[in-house]
């Protein structure tokens, strides 16, 4: 079914009436007053920021494919924002997230699918758009956990997020630390299920948002939307498939042990050119931060064995 001429819903209402609306108990509420303005900002943060940093998240973890150093220098760029690195990741990431996700289950929870008495295609790719968008934030809040662990103050990390198994990345040992957290059968099927729900809700979302802001309202321009967004959405599923082999790949020796010698060779190289400092807020960023030091003197100097050698 396509939308007439002129008539558009809200991302990602289906064409065939999918959901009932449940009428507002009070007509002053905060949701009802700004319904309008609230459901375009929630379909516009769903394309910009969160769709497109996804789109950015999974290509520049794909460059682990080309070699380990390649995604370790990706990530020492990110990190040159240095104490401004929270701040863009809170406002152009985490706050529209959330806020997404959150508007989201408020849109889900006010209406009511009926594929069962309608089984059409749009009614199963409505519901499809609510699942997988839910199963998107949950593994997307498990993701950031598992990797980050959430909170970075020592009590927090103490009793949370190492007991659970949290914090596993550190960005100065990126491949081979993201590989050891991407080892296990079913860490790497959450994984799976995870990117393809999100790459599903994005795609979808995409052709319901051109329908709401009127970029395609004519039968034709949405059936050539939705080959677009089809294809959209096969890209990045392959992309974030590929990074997910990638970094599982990565995680196993012996390629986790070239991946801590280039790792370890950048970090000593940054820390001779004075790229970064040695400080312990950078080597807590290190798998051993304790031998990150030990391993730049030992660069910087000959050994003993060497020194008597050209004594010689």
């Amino acid at each position: 079914m396509t939308i007439p001429a002129g008539r558009t819903i809200d991302p990602p209402f289906d064409v065939t009436s999918a959901e009932q609306h449940q009428p507002a108990k009070s007509a002053d509420s905060f949701l009802v007053r700004h319904d309008f303005l609230l459901r375009r900002l929630h379909s516009l943060s769903g394309l910009i920021p969160v769709g497109a940093y996804m789109v950015v998240h999974l290509l520049t973890n794909a460059t682990v494919l080309e070699s380990a150093a390649k995604f370790q220098d990706n990530v020492y760029t990110i990190h040159s924002l240095g104490r401004a690195l929270p701040v863009v990741e809170w406002v152009f990431i985490f706050i529209p997230l959330l806020f997404h996700a959150l508007f989201g289950m408020v849109i889900i929870a006010s209406g009511s699918a009926n594929t069962s008495q309608y089984p059409l295609r749009n009614n199963i790719r409505y519901t499809l758009q609510r699942a997988t968008g839910m199963i998107a934030f949950a593994f997307i809040m498990w993701h950031v956990f598992q990797m980050r662990g959430w909170i970075h103050e020592s009590w927090w990390v103490e009793h949370v997020t190492r007991p659970l198994g949290g914090g596993q990345f550190r960005p100065y040992n990126a491949a081979s630390t993201a590989g050891e957290a991407m080892q296990g059968f079913v860490v790497n099927l959450v994984y799976s299920v995870g990117i393809l729900s999100c790459v599903y809700h994005l795609a979808n979302g995409l052709w319901t948002m051109g329908i709401t802001w009127g970029v395609w309202t004519t039968p034709a321009a949405q059936r050539r939307a939705d080959v677009i967004c089809g294809l959209f959405g096969l890209f990045v599923a392959v992309v974030g498939l590929s990074a997910q082999f990638g970094m599982w790949s990565i995680g196993r020796e012996p390629r986790r042990s070239e991946a801590v010698h280039q790792e370890d060779k950048m970090w000593n190289g940054r820390i001779q050119t004075g790229q970064i400092e040695a400080s312990p807020e950078n080597k807590e960023k290190r798998s051993s931060p304790s031998a990150a030091g030990t391993a730049t003197s030992r660069e910087a100097s000959p050994a003993p064995a060497e020194k008597s050698a050209e004594n010689k």
